[in-house]
């Protein structure tokens, strides 16, 4: 009973693959309740202090500072019109800085309660930096890993690989910017897509024979679960193959005896409630509740999309070439090479994840999958719902 693999010369796709004393007045007590820091949640705030190094009660205060920041921007854009050169606000000082091309402008900016910088460019200028870099970007190559306007500097900083500054000025040029309108930056780490992880969908991981390939299971709380026999503990996960942007670690991994592993995912790479219907949408799950004997169950998997069956069996051995792995469900439905790992619903309640069987998606056959409980309760995992 395969495992469902798959060679090629090139990859192998393996299977599954503040309180006051006294009474708050009505006004204070309405502008305290559409304070944009009092409708922050406390995950926000909790952020802010983790992340930008505040107090509780700062965080609170730079949330309103910056909506009135916000306001006044808005409001001063309007006024200036073609005058308007940009805005940046400190959240040190609290101070919001609005940048004009006109130093007659000054006085409506102090006015209305922000700092005045006079600039030659402003956002029109630099936009009409902006889009001849943009119109040269087939051109940039990877060395360039992208540009943006600073209004407060009055240029657009090109981005480049460390000891790539030249490349970024030649590119520069070649685009018909003036030399004074860039300012170049070197960057130790070029950017890379960020993304979803989502169920049913490819990842890849390496071992001593070669490369595989196997599919998203369930995604949990940092991660996802999938199939044991994807990866050992302490192995990594790939975006592609060979491996050059990695998605993961695998923190836990069962085969045989069981079919089962989860995958801590790196930053950027962010675990949601939903699986992939290989026909450009998803279906979200929304709990775990198991299906009966008889009811039917669906699984998506990276090589063959999405495919329904109905449950077989629950509690069976099967017994791989690799050894018997206890506790599995069989179904009804196919599976092949890459879609081991990969996500079974019941509607929209999470199942299990696909370990092996036997047929294919073109005469049919029979497809066990590693239920999805005793994975969450052994690694106290936290199944996410939408």
């Amino acid at each position: 009973m395969p495992h469902f693999p798959r060679t090629s010369p090139t990859l192998r796709l393996f299977a599954g693959a503040a309180l006051a004393l006294g009474l708050l007045p009505a006004t204070a007590a309405a502008a305290q309740a559409d304070s944009p820091a009092t409708a922050a949640p406390p995950e926000q705030i909790d952020a802010m202090e983790r992340d930008l190094g505040l107090t509780e009660a700062e965080a609170l205060d730079l949330l309103d500072a910056e909506a009135q920041a916000r306001a006044t921007e808005a409001e001063l854009r309007d006024e200036l019109g073609g005058d308007f050169g940009g805005a940046v606000f400190d959240i040190d000082t609290r101070a919001l800085t609005v940048q004009v091309t006109d130093a007659g402008a000054a006085g409506t900016v102090r006015a209305a309660g922000a700092e005045p910088q006079v600039v030659d460019r402003g956002e029109d200028g630099l936009g009409e930096v902006m889009d001849a870099l943009d119109s040269a970007a087939d051109r940039a190559g990877p060395t360039i890993h992208g540009w943006y306007a600073d209004t407060a500097a009055d240029v657009v900083v090109v981005a480049a690989a460390a000891g790539e500054a030249g490349a970024a000025e030649e590119f520069a040029e070649a685009a018909g910017v003036p030399a004074d309108a860039v300012r170049v930056e070197e960057e130790a780490a070029a950017p890379r897509p960020l993304a979803d992880i989502v169920g049913g969908t490819p990842y890849y991981f390496e071992q001593a024979d070669g490369w595989y390939v196997c599919s998203v299971g369930i995604p949990v709380e940092g991660g996802y679960v999938t199939a044991g026999h994807c990866g050992e503990a302490g192995s990594s996960t790939w975006q592609e193959a060979p491996g050059t942007t990695r998605t993961g670690t695998v923190a836990e991994s069962v085969f045989p005896g069981q079919d089962a592993a989860w995958v801590r995912t790196e930053p950027g790479f962010t675990p949601v409630p939903r699986v992939s219907d290989h026909s450009g949408g998803t279906v979200t799950v929304t709990g775990s509740q198991e299906a009966a004997v008889g009811a039917s169950v669906c699984r998506s998997g990276q090589t063959t999309g999405w495919h329904c069956g109905t449950v077989q069996a629950k509690d069976r051995t099967v017994n791989y070439a690799e050894g018997a792995v206890h506790g599995l469900t069989q179904t009804s439905a196919c599976a092949e090479g890459g879609d081991s790992g990969g996500s079974w619903l019941s509607g929209t309640q999470a199942q299990g994840v696909t370990s092996g069987g036997s047929g294919d998606c073109t005469s049919g056959g029979t497809t066990y999958f590693q239920p999805l409980a005793p994975i969450l309760s052994q690694w106290n995992l936290t199944l996410l719902t939408g």
